[in-house]
C-alpha cells in the first residue's frame, strides 16, 4: 500500500525551508526539490536538480510513485532577477522563466497523477507581484502573472474534483532571495520584509484546513 508524502521544491532555504519545517511535524514523509543543497532536515527525502529540466522532473516522480502518493504539491521554487527592462536579454528571461513558470508547470504536470490518486492540495506560491506591477520587475512580474494563469486555469480543470487548487501571494520576505538584486533593494530594507517562519506558519494555517478551502491567500506586512 502506498504512503503518504507531501512535496515542497525550494525546500532547503528560505520560506520553502520553514514550510518543510513545518510539515515535519506531521510524521508523514516530506519530499524537497531543489537546485543545490543548502540545509537539510534529518527524515526528509532530498531531490537535487533543475525543475525546469523535464527529465529530472520526470525521472524524481517516477521513483515516488513506487512507494508515494502526494496529499501536498506546494511550488515554492522561484528566482528573481530585477532591473531596468532595458536590461532583459535572453540569459535573464530563460533564468527567470525556467525557475518561476517552466519549472512550476513541469513539476505540477508529472506530480498531478500522484495528487488525483486520493485527492490532494496543489499550492502556488506566487507573489504580490502577480497581482500587481512593481518597478524593475517586469521579467519577475510577468512570470507570476503568467503563474497566477496557470493557477486558475489548472483550479477551473480541477473543478468539483479531489484535488484543490490553492494560491498564495506574499509581499517581499526577508531571505536571501534578495541578495543578487542589492543595486534594486537594500539589506536595510528587507530586513523590514515579513519573516520567513512567520509568514510559513500563516500560508501552514490556511492550506491544511480540513473542512474548508481557501482559494487565494494574499499576505503583506503592516
Amino acid at each position: 500500500m502506498k504512503k503518504e508524502c507531501i512535496v515542497v521544491t525550494g525546500g532547503d532555504s528560505g520560506l520553502g525551508l520553514e514550510l518543510v519545517k513545518l510539515f515535519v511535524k506531521t510524521k508523514k514523509q516530506i519530499v524537497s526539490i531543489s537546485m543545490t543543497k543548502k540545509e537539510q532536515i534529518q527524515g526528509v527525502k532530498y531531490f537535487y536538480g533543475n525543475i525546469s529540466d523535464e527529465k529530472f522532473v520526470k525521472s524524481v516522480y517516477k521513483e515516488l510513485e513506487k512507494e508515494f502518493y502526494i496529499s501536498y504539491l506546494v511550488n515554492n521554487a522561484g528566482v528573481g532577477l530585477f532591473g531596468s527592462p532595458k536590461e532583459n536579454n535572453a540569459d535573464k528571461i530563460k533564468r527567470v522563466v525556467d525557475a518561476c513558470l517552466s519549472g512550476l508547470i513541469l513539476n505540477t504536470t508529472y506530480a498531478l497523477p500522484l495528487v488525483e490518486e486520493k485527492g490532494g492540495k496543489v499550492v502556488n506560491i506566487l507573489s504580490t507581484a502577480a497581482i500587481k506591477a512593481n518597478t524593475n520587475e517586469t521579467l519577475y512580474c510577468a512570470c507570476k502573472w503568467g503563474g497566477r494563469g496557470y493557477t486558475e486555469s489548472l483550479r477551473a480543470f480541477y473543478k468539483g474534483t479531489n484535488v484543490t487548487v490553492i494560491g498564495v501571494y506574499p509581499g517581499g520576505i526577508d531571505t536571501p532571495f534578495w541578495d543578487n538584486n542589492r543595486d534594486y533593494w537594500s539589506k536595510e530594507a528587507t530586513d523590514k520584509f515579513m519573516k520567513a517562519d512567520q509568514l510559513a506558519k500563516v500560508i501552514y494555517d490556511n492550506i491544511t484546513q480540513d473542512n474548508l478551502t481557501v482559494q487565494d491567500i494574499v499576505i503583506n506586512r503592516k
